[in-house]
């Protein structure tokens, strides 16, 4: 394998924006081969929420699979990779992969993730959180994933939409050490934010 492989799936929740700027910065970066797979409300979501057809994101993948096909290489626990993200994650896809319904290709390529034992991370999109959706997320949490809701940090005084999204997206990739440019503002203590805000 010369490089990295991550697997990036896009499922209905609101937030198609968070796995479009994630298959963004894999292309930048250039650090990671990205196999992508879409749920058909994934694919429909994000034509509601950004304009894209299913076209204009597979276009962004280096390998794009079918959320159908089950024979899939990532379907496989011999296909090498870093980790899969689900971003968005909707509570539907959660509950597959909690209960390892492995029902399409998302949820079986996840459960590879699983019991392969590498990182699988969740970008569960919803609001509120109902008790199935709250022991969903503890199943996957106990199996070995990680369930990564997009919450903002203001402490970066994000000063647009996109500026938010990046970070999110850069954390992602701070996950699977994979490299980024300027997507995160770290955080350098509370001394160094006082001594800044006080020169403006």
């Amino acid at each position: 394998m010369s490089k990295p492989r991550l697997v990036v799936a896009i499922t209905g929740a609101s937030g198609a924006i968070y796995g479009v700027r994630l298959l963004q910065a894999l292309r930048e970066s250039g650090a990671c081969e990205s196999h992508l797979v879409m749920s058909s409300s994934g694919v429909m979501t994000a034509q509601q929420e950004l304009d894209l057809r299913r076209s204009d994101i597979e276009a962004l993948a280096d390998v794009v699979h079918n959320v159908k096909d089950i024979g899939a290489t990532i379907a496989s626990g011999s296909f090498r990779s870093a980790g899969m993200v689900v971003a968005p994650c909707s509570m539907k896809t959660l509950a597959s992969i909690a209960h390892g319904l492995a029902d399409n290709l998302v949820a079986r390529a996840a459960d590879v993730m699983l019991k392969e034992r590498r990182r699988l991370v969740l970008v569960a999109r919803e609001t509120p959180l109902n008790l199935a959706h709250l022991r969903n997320m503890t199943s996957v949490t106990e199996m070995g994933g990680i369930i990564f809701p997009p919450v903002p940090a203001f402490y970066t005084r994000p000063g647009s939409l996109d500026e938010l999204v990046d970070h999110t997206v850069g954390r992602l990739l701070d996950l699977f050490d994979l490299p980024h440019d300027g997507l995160v503002k770290r955080w350098e203590g509370m001394n160094k934010q006082t001594s800044e805000q006080r020169s403006q």
